[in-house]
C-alpha cells in the first residue's frame, strides 16, 4: 500500500516558468478586469471637440475669402493694365502717323500751288492725286476757307487789314491750308484777316438809323418856308 505525506496539500499544476501570483491572475474573473477599466469619456469632450473643428472651419473660410480679394485685385490691375497698354498703343501709332503726314505737308503744298497754276497734268496729276488719297486714309483732313470767322486756335493769321463790310475779325485769303488728323491739328491754316474800321458803325445797325430819321422828317411836314 502506498503510504501518504501527512500535512501536504495538492496544488494545481503551475508552468514551470511562471511566478505564483500569475496562477492567481490566471484564475481572475472578467468582471474583476472590468471594474478595473476607467469610466467612459463624457459628453463635454465631444462638444469641445465640435467646437475646436468649427473653429478650423471658420479660419479656412476666412482665408478662402483673403485669397479670392487678393484675386479679384488682381485681376482688376491685370485689366487696368491692358487697356493702359492699348492707349498707350494707339497713342504711339496716331503720334507716327501724325510724324509722317507732317512731313508730307510741302509736298501737297507743292500739289496745291501746282493746280491753281494749271500745271497739275499728265502723269504728275495722277501721282499727285494718289498722294492725296492715300493720306486722306490716314485721316488727313485740310482746313481752311475764305471768309469763315478768325478761330486762333486752328488760324494763324500772317497778314492784317480793315475792310468796311466785315462785322468780325474774318480770316479774307487762305495763304496756306491747314491740317487735322481727327481732332488734332497739326498745322494750323495761314489766313490774312481783316476787322472792321474802327469806329464805323455795322451796316446792320446804320439803316434803322436812316429809317427812322425819315418818317420823323415826313411828320414835321417838311422845312418850312420862309
Amino acid at each position: 500500500m502506498t503510504e501518504e505525506t501527512p500535512g501536504f496539500e495538492e496544488k494545481p499544476d503551475v508552468p514551470s516558468g511562471a511566478a505564483p501570483d500569475d496562477a492567481d491572475a490566471a484564475g481572475a474573473t472578467p468582471s474583476a478586469n472590468a471594474a478595473e477599466e476607467g469610466p467612459a469619456a463624457p459628453a463635454g469632450d465631444a462638444t469641445a471637440q465640435i467646437a475646436g473643428l468649427t473653429a478650423q472651419l471658420d479660419q479656412a473660410r476666412t482665408a478662402l475669402g483673403e485669397r479670392t480679394a487678393d484675386l479679384q485685385r488682381l485681376q482688376a490691375e491685370y485689366q487696368n493694365y491692358r487697356r493702359r497698354v492699348e492707349r498707350d498703343r494707339v497713342t504711339v501709332k496716331e503720334i507716327a502717323v501724325a510724324n509722317l503726314l507732317t512731313e508730307l505737308l510741302p509736298v501737297l503744298d507743292d500739289i496745291g500751288r501746282a493746280r491753281e497754276h494749271g500745271e497739275l497734268v499728265g502723269g504728275f496729276k495722277s501721282v499727285a492725286e494718289s498722294l492725296e488719297t492715300v493720306a486722306a486714309k490716314m485721316g488727313l483732313q485740310q482746313f481752311g476757307k475764305e471768309g469763315e470767322p478768325f478761330d486762333p486756335t486752328i488760324h494763324e493769321a500772317l497778314m492784317h487789314s480793315y475792310a468796311p463790310d466785315v462785322t468780325e475779325t474774318t480770316c479774307v485769303a487762305i495763304l496756306q491750308p491747314g491740317y487735322r488728323i481727327g481732332e488734332r491739328t497739326i498745322r494750323p491754316a495761314r489766313v490774312a484777316v481783316a476787322e472792321p474800321q474802327p469806329g464805323a458803325a455795322p451796316a446792320a445797325q446804320a439803316a434803322p438809323k436812316e429809317e427812322q430819321q425819315k418818317p420823323a422828317d415826313e411828320e414835321s411836314g417838311g422845312p418850312e418856308e420862309g
